[in-house]
């Protein structure tokens, strides 16, 4: 999940190619300063476990904000002892939402982590103006991924937050997604935006916005990656399919991020290929003052391991380069 750099021995290269995914990603955190990430709810044993791996992982160092009987309990079911960790007693969800966020903009913690609660329920306490979270930037979700079947790390996005951008959500989609891509590796990221097709049809909106689109980054409006489109999912990730329809470009076959036209286009898709085509997965929400781990309910430990790793990487860049 982190492009490897070049450079140094065969022999470290060779071990580094052997490590999949997470533990590649593990690898390159683990001499990073762990970072205080606010943990909202982690009210059943798996949101919890996940925290906790992170901070075995020296990756995090866990505020578990939640009603304390709900947190004890989960933390009996899963066997964890809470001793030595910062817990916050709060009456409900909502209100452990509305205080890691207040936390956030006091600058108390450098990143947050969602928990037992709806992803609804913990936006509605980051989004507001008032929480003092916002950037100039629309606040999007990306997810980033790795399969057997791609040689590279890539991202899809949005498939979580954004349910019908528009042109302008679409280019900061676009735009965060290349300051993340920048952040795990990746100098000029190449920005596939999909659609069903590979040519610009009046009838299909999303057509028309890749297109747009490309046109935004020729004239600086986007920048930091090269971007084509339409592109179809073929086209996107598979240089022999890019062939056969004749299509040249830079991007087209060598993807390393995909801009899906809705959410619920890419939801389907990143959920294809984590459960059809074991592709490890992190999810991260970016546009906001800090990052946040944004993950299912039904997301492994693995997938929460991953996220924290990413939102390390994020809150150290954003020492320096604020959002």
């Amino acid at each position: 999940m982190v492009r490897s750099k070049p450079g140094g021995s065969e022999r470290a290269a060779s071990a580094q190619a052997t490590l999949r995914g997470v533990e590649r990603l593990i690898a390159h955190v683990r001499s990073m300063e762990p970072v205080r990430m606010a943990v909202v709810h982690p009210c059943d044993a798996l949101s919890l476990a996940g925290a906790i791996d992170a901070r075995d992982a020296g990756i995090i160092r866990p505020v578990l904000i939640a009603p304390r009987a709900k947190l004890q309990a989960a933390a009996a079911e899963a066997q964890i002892d809470l001793a030595g960790i910062e817990c916050i007693d709060v009456p409900h969800s909502h209100a452990a939402a509305e205080k890691a966020a207040a936390m956030a903009s006091r600058g108390e913690v450098d990143a947050l982590m969602k928990g037992s609660l709806h992803s609804d329920e913990l936006m509605a306490a980051i989004v507001p103006s008032a929480a003092g979270l916002r950037t100039k930037r629309r606040i999007t979700h990306c997810f980033v991924m790795e399969t057997p079947a791609y040689p590279r790390p890539f991202i899809i996005t949005d498939a979580a937050i954004n349910i019908a951008p528009t042109l302008d959500d679409k280019a900061d989609i676009v735009r965060n997604a290349i300051d993340l891509a920048h952040v795990i590796g990746v100098a000029e990221p190449k920005v596939a935006i999909l659609a069903a097709v590979e040519t610009v049809n009046s009838r299909m909106p999303s057509t028309l916005d890749a297109a747009a689109l490309c046109k935004m980054a020729d004239r600086g409006q986007i920048s930091g990656g090269l971007l084509d489109g339409p592109l179809a999912f073929d086209n996107a990730v598979s240089p022999e399919a890019a062939r056969v329809k004749g299509i040249v470009s830079a991007v087209a076959g060598r993807a390393d991020i995909l801009v899906v036209p809705d959410l619920e286009s890419g939801n389907m898709l990143a959920k294809q290929l984590e459960y059809m085509g074991h592709a490890d997965s992190a999810g991260i929400v970016l546009g906001a003052r800090v990052p946040i781990v944004l993950t299912s309910r039904s997301d492994s430990r693995r997938s929460r391991l991953a996220s924290c790793a990413i939102a390390l990487l994020l809150a150290h860049h954003y020492r320096t380069s604020p959002p």
